[in-house]
């Protein structure tokens, strides 16, 4: 058998396959795979249960509606885990989420929000809300939508203490409402 193994002067033998060197060169190798396969997994897990807590939040995520007669639009909302109806909707055509809210007057914007749906700040008015006094502004939604339903100049609020979305009586008074078990019947009449 005739092996080449030629060297020259200065230079070190290759070192075998099973040497200290390669088998610490081979573990950090695996370490960095492993440590890599758990951030990925644990990316993909908290992507999974964040979809999970959002569908708990709203279960309408999507709308369905129906129309059975020329008469009027249904929809038909799911209570969420906290038992409120929440719901996506559009204003001026962005998407965003709805808090049913049969207390609030006006539908009611976060500052935040209002800025991203580019509402303008109208009047300053004194609000009074569950959390005590505070200070608003007035603004005009000029579309807003649940599904097919569409509403057309509608006031609102932009309230700098809110977290979420207010749809109030200003919306809500112009359909029926009829609740059964977790699920909310909304019609709007045409």
């Amino acid at each position: 058998m005739n092996q080449n193994n030629s060297f020259e002067p200065g230079d070190s033998p290759p070192e075998p396959n099973n040497s200290p060197k390669k088998q610490a060169e081979t573990s950090r190798i695996g370490t960095g795979m492993m440590v890599a396969a758990m951030i990925i997994g644990l990316g993909l897990l908290t992507q999974m249960f964040q979809g999970v807590l959002d569908t708990q939040y709203n279960p309408n995520q999507t709308v369905h509606t129906s129309q059975t007669s020329s008469d009027f639009i249904e929809i038909i909302l799911k209570r969420n885990r906290s038992g409120h109806y929440v719901t996506t909707g559009l204003i001026n055509g962005s998407k965003t989420v709805f808090l049913l809210d049969t207390g609030a007057t006006f539908v009611a914007i976060p500052e935040v929000q209002a800025r991203k749906l580019g509402l303008k700040k109208g009047q300053t008015i004194h609000l009074s809300t569950a959390n005590g006094r505070s200070t608003g502004y007035q603004t005009n939604i000029n579309q807003l939508s649940i599904g097919d339903i569409h509403l057309y100049d509608i006031k609102a609020v932009i309230t700098p203490n809110l977290e979420e979305i207010l749809l109030g009586m200003s919306v809500l008074k112009q359909f029926e409402f009829t609740q059964r078990g977790d699920e909310l019947t909304i019609r709007q009449y045409l």
